[in-house]
């Protein structure tokens, strides 16, 4: 099959990858976006803390993002699924799962994580709606409310302090026995934080909303939302395949221009950080995008 060459394959169309394009596509640089249309936030109504595009839907700001791209001229888009990558002498060969074969001198994975949701009945309806992972992300929309905190030891203990500043009525759900420290339960206890150490059956909603939580043991908790830090992995073997070193959370490593271990190969987005925000997206995509441009300048000029 033949093999169609790029200056840039990137992997992942969502808020990274296009802001990594964007900034290629004005230098002129031939660049490809593979994307299978499925970003992460798909579930949540809003997007918060993005300067101009606070409280518009995570869909929208995709569409107009997609849409300024067009006029460059030197940007190709794939829809499909990148599969696997390989090194060939001095270029990245990827194959999509159409069996297409791309060649391009440098690559960018913005192709973001997969959040491992809990095998709780409930959860992944509410997933990005009334269950979420970040104060800073929903925070402000979620006030005052009946909050729980399904987490335990430091992760809730952090989360717990963040959410303090935002309601006064926060329960800390550990799923067992509680792994806090002895300052940390003095601290959660002087700010009236609950903790309930029972593991829950499911969570019962209306179209996402949270309505209660039901434990095993049968009784029930109503809450009117909830934070959860779930684990993670990698949305795309390919990093991992070509050699690029993960942090100890399971992040691709990079430097502060956005570059992997291996050379000629760049990461940003949810791939490579644990701050999961559009605007913390984009600014790191377009980082990206520079720093790749200065290279291929360099390089030939």
């Amino acid at each position: 099959m033949d093999k169609k060459e790029f200056e840039v394959i990137i992997i992942g169309g969502s808020y990274a990858g296009l802001s990594t394009a964007m900034a290629l596509g004005r230098s002129f640089r031939k660049t490809l976006v593979i994307d299978a249309g499925k970003p992460c936030n798909k579930q949540t109504p809003q997007t918060h803390n993005f300067l101009t595009q606070d409280g518009s839907t995570p869909n929208k700001v995709l569409e107009i993002g997609k849409s300024q791209l067009t006029k460059y001229e030197s940007l190709e888009f794939y829809d499909g699924i990148a599969i696997s990558g390989k090194k060939i002498d001095k270029e990245f060969e990827i194959t999509t799962k159409k069996g297409n074969l791309f060649r391009a001198k440098k690559l960018v994975i913005a192709a973001g994580i997969k959040d491992l949701i809990p095998d709780i009945k409930g959860f992944a309806e509410c997933w990005g709606i009334s269950v979420v992972h970040c104060p800073y992300c929903h925070g402000y929309e979620i006030r005052s409310k009946k909050t729980a905190i399904i987490a335990n030891g430091e992760r809730a203990y952090h989360l717990a302090s963040l959410v303090n500043n935002l309601t006064k009525e926060i329960t800390v759900l550990t799923s067992g026995a509680n792994d806090f420290k002895k300052e940390q339960l003095e601290k959660l206890k002087k700010n009236n934080i609950k903790i309930i150490e029972k593991e829950i059956s499911f969570i019962a909603h209306q179209n996402g909303q949270i309505e209660r939580i039901v434990f095993k043991d049968g009784s029930t908790e109503t809450f009117e939302c909830a934070y959860a830090p779930v684990p993670f992995e990698q949305n795309s073997d390919i990093p991992k395949e070509l050699g690029c070193k993960l942090t100890e959370s399971g992040h691709i490593e990079v430097d502060f221009m956005q570059q992997t271990t291996v050379e000629g190969i760049f990461a940003c987005g949810d791939s490579s950080s644990p701050m999961r925000s559009v605007a913390l997206a984009v600014a790191s995509g377009n980082v990206a995008g520079a720093v790749l441009n200065n290279q291929l300048t360099q390089e030939n000029f």
